[in-house]
């Protein structure tokens, strides 16, 4: 289907899901802080969504997924200490510190050298993108948030996740009738095309991408935003983000069955190192 295209469908799918259940069971569009989450879906989803999209077909899952959150979570962390004033302790510092290096461990491919070399950095600086964009979403949900405190507003992750993805869809919309008309008017070239040299299109494209896409939604766009956004309303980026990093570390079971990549010694090893840190920080953070 391309990045740009699975971009706009899943956030497009997420929107109903998540724009339903805001308007049931949340403030729907309320809450006061709607340009605040605004300009947040605009950096997060749009820019960084975007940007992931781009690198994933170029440089694969682990080195894209590897150096988004490895970068997301320092460059959240210091932006809002230097905005809003919120810092680490030196047992956090750590502990974080562990749980990415763990994470940058399991998922560091070894097989990326024979990627062209162009494809290669343009995949590289799209992933950079996609972390600063990331990092910008989160710290002005944070705002947001701080804004709600001092309101008494009591507004829901759920709520948050569906004022920051419309934005979102809109952008990756633009994306796609962008990118379709340059592809056209031979401005740039087609994304990489899947390992099976052939990007399907019609009816049998939405038959086979169908499912995976409203998976992808489900999971990513709608319920893990939802919930990734209830951690940041009681917890800094700086302790979020780490134990979020290990989510990727599922990336090497499906990459096993999806890409054939067998998991390494160096793999195991990373995930252990991981999940032994985000212990070690859950702890600290329960005894303080």
């Amino acid at each position: 289907m391309g990045g740009n295209e699975a971009n706009f469908w899943r956030l497009a799918l997420s929107v109903l899901m998540l724009g339903f259940a805001a308007h049931v069971w949340g403030l729907g569009l309320g809450g006061g802080v709607f340009h605040i989450l605004l300009l947040s879906g605009v950096i997060g989803f749009g820019i960084g969504d975007v940007a992931l999209f781009q690198a994933l077909p170029r440089i694969g899952s682990r080195l894209t997924v590897m150096l988004v959150h490895c970068l997301t979570a320092p460059l959240a962390a210091g932006t809002e200490w230097l905005w809003m004033g919120t810092a680490m302790s030196a047992v956090e510092i750590v502990c974080a510190v562990v749980i990415l290096g763990g994470v940058a461990l399991a998922l560091a491919p070894k097989d990326h050298l024979h990627i062209e070399r162009k494809e290669f950095w343009w995949g590289i600086h799209w992933a950079v993108w996609a972390a600063i964009g990331q990092a910008g979403g989160v710290v002005l949900s944070r705002k947001a948030y701080e804004v709600c405190d001092a309101t008494g507003v009591n507004i829901d992750g759920m709520t948050v996740a569906y004022q920051r993805v419309i934005p979102g869809v809109i952008i990756a919309g633009i994306c796609v009738l962008f990118v379709k008309r340059s592809y056209l008017a031979g401005w740039t070239r087609p994304e990489p095309q899947p390992e099976d040299g052939m990007r399907l299109v019609g009816r049998e494209k939405w038959r086979k991408s169908s499912g995976w896409l409203m998976v992808n939604a489900l999971t990513g766009a709608t319920l893990g935003v939802s919930c990734y956004q209830w951690a940041l309303k009681i917890e800094k980026p700086g302790v979020v983000l780490p134990i979020v990093a290990l989510a990727p570390l599922l990336v090497i079971p499906l990459a096993y069955f999806l890409e054939n990549e067998r998991p390494s010694r160096r793999s195991l090893i990373g995930g252990c190192v991981a999940v032994v840190g985000s212990a070690v920080l859950a702890w600290v953070i329960h005894q303080s």
